[in-house]
């Protein structure tokens, strides 16, 4: 008897360890891919994909009309193939006919409904509606409009129209922007302002759920319409986001294994990871990769130049021999090196940087360490050896007062007296928009892969707080050699109109560019197809775990 009780006790032992066994439970083989977003999320409406947070966990659950690829070249997306008049002025896009929105209880018998041209009329509009107010309207701001609507039609279910109101050859990289996916107007209007929460749309993940500062899942969409060959995209089962805010704590649990992707370096950990020429640490080679590439994003310091402004009438800075006199007092080359571990290449070319098609360093000529030359323009300026030079304030925030403090320390060895201003970056953001700082930290992050978007920053016409004219440069050789290259549909001819805006920029030293970022990835072994863009968009729909 003991024997038959000890026989069953043995069977009750092991049915319990199986059904507790992780190979039992049908999620073990389900493949998840996690990371951590420390800066939070806000919205997963596309409408408010204003930052790298929304912007990535959008690119998931969203398409547009087309797609950049890792080469930032325009592709096709739910528009199959376009049509350009010979004016470029129309704009006409041939829907693919197999994509169909996530199911929803809200579509006929709970399946997703299928995209036609009056979704994407519907879709664009919203970026105009003031009840919205979407931070992308901007996006649109070419095409021409119907009294407050912009100018689209959709002559049947698979045509699309656009109408530019004048030429902008960089028009469909700006409709690669998640600002411009393809949503469904039944659910919006069922939602409302809390569509934010509960996101429906055409990509390779679906919303599952999401806690706020805690969690967001998203799982497969079995019914995406790309294929990689004649397997159907995605590979991963879901996608995992965590928000921790303590970014040691975020590499500890990358070093563990519990995240599989880190992107970027912080401060914390920057010396344990890399070395200082900027490779990975030898006691991390093999456990994981790290992957580089340039990032479209220059970082600078900028002068208000505004002859109107009473800061300008009273600095120092008016003088363009001061302000290339700063530009030629620092070591660019050194501050990387000490203080990026080489993650960046400085910036000794124009505004416009590494990574975009239209980058020449040897056609655009910017400023490299020469304290001789920045002593003789100080005293060219009358102010020999910095005598007689009023102090000049450099306005930043926490996060880049290591990079001020190394400037201000090279400068005032030629001369200077740099004093640092530090705040936080709401209040910088606003005084810059108020132009009530004359020389301040910034930093400017592609919106699309064309110089045009740098270089517009000091185009007269958006002059801040309308506009990105931080610094308030006015030119009329300028400003007429910007609008001569957004008419010219010809590449080449528009980067020559390109190199030479930026070479003036940098000829009135309008601003001091820092250095051209880089995009960098650390994955897990068992990760592959994550790929990597001048961009630094997140795509996993051909990741493979």
């Amino acid at each position: 008897m003991r024997k038959i009780f000890q026989i069953f006790l043995s069977l009750c032992v092991l049915y319990i360890a199986a059904c507790n066994s992780p190979r039992q439970n049908k999620d073990d083989h389900r493949t998840v891919f996690r990371y951590n977003e420390s800066a939070g999320i806000t919205s997963l409406d596309p409408t408010f994909a204003k930052d790298q947070a929304n912007i990535w966990a959008c690119n998931q659950i969203y398409n547009g009309l087309v797609q950049l690829n890792e080469k930032l070249e325009v592709e096709p997306c739910i528009a199959s193939h376009w049509a350009i008049s010979d004016s470029g002025l129309t704009y006409t896009f041939y829907l693919r006919k197999d994509v169909y929105f996530h199911d929803h209880t809200l579509f006929p018998n709970g399946k997703g409904r299928r995209v036609v041209a009056k979704d994407f009329v519907y879709s664009l509009n919203r970026l105009l509606d003031e009840k919205v107010a979407s931070p992308g309207a901007w996006v649109l701001s070419n095409v021409s409009k119907k009294e407050s609507n912009f100018d689209l039609e959709a002559p049947d279910d698979s045509t699309f129209i656009i109408r530019l109101e004048r030429v902008f050859p960089p028009f469909l990289g700006l409709l690669s922007m998640q600002y411009c996916s393809v949503v469904p107007h039944e659910i919006v209007e069922h939602y409302g302002k809390d569509f934010r929460r509960n996101p429906v749309g055409t990509g390779p993940f679906k919303f599952k759920l999401w806690k706020e500062g805690v969690k967001l899942v998203l799982t497969k969409n079995t019914n995406y319409f790309e294929f990689d060959g004649k397997q159907r995209l995605p590979y991963l089962d879901a996608v995992a986001v965590t928000f921790i805010v303590d970014k040691q704590s975020v590499f500890l649990e990358f070093v563990k294994g519990n995240l599989d992707f880190m992107s970027g370096i912080d401060a914390s950990y920057k010396d344990e990871l890399l070395t200082r020429s900027g490779q990975l640490n030898p006691k991390y080679k093999g456990k994981f990769k790290m992957a580089s590439q340039p990032y479209l994003n220059t970082e600078y310091l900028a002068f208000l130049v505004d002859e109107e402004s009473p800061v300008f009438k009273n600095s120092p800075l008016k003088l363009k021999a001061v302000r290339q006199a700063i530009n030629h007092g620092f070591d660019r080359v050194k501050m990387m090196k000490y203080l990026r571990n080489n993650i960046g290449t400085p910036a000794t070319s124009g505004f416009v940087p590494k990574g975009l098609p239209s980058f020449d360093d040897k056609l655009v000529k910017g400023y490299e360490y020469n304290p001789e030359l920045s002593r003789k323009l100080l005293s060219d300026a009358g102010f020999p050896n910095g005598l007689g030079l009023p102090d000049i304030t450099l306005s930043t925030t926490a996060s880049y007062l290591d990079l001020c403090k190394y400037i201000q320390q090279q400068l005032n060895d030629i001369g200077f007296n740099i004093k640092i201003d530090v705040n936080p970056p709401a209040t910088l953001r606003e005084m810059i928009a108020k132009s009530k700082v004359s020389f301040f930290r910034g930093s400017w992050i592609a919106d699309y892969p064309d110089a045009e978007n740098y270089l517009s920053l000091f185009y007269s016409k958006n002059f801040c707080p309308k506009g990105p004219n931080y610094t308030h440069y006015k030119s009329k050789a300028y400003d007429d050699l910007f609008e001569k290259a957004q008419k010219e549909i010809n590449d080449s001819l528009r980067y020559v109109y390109y190199h030479q805006m930026d070479q003036m920029i940098m000829d009135e030293a309008v601003v001091v560019p820092l250095y051209y970022d880089q995009v960098l990835r650390f994955y897990q072994n068992n990760i592959t197809g994550l790929g990597s863009n001048p961009m630094n968009l997140l795509v996993l729909k051909r990741v493979k775990k």
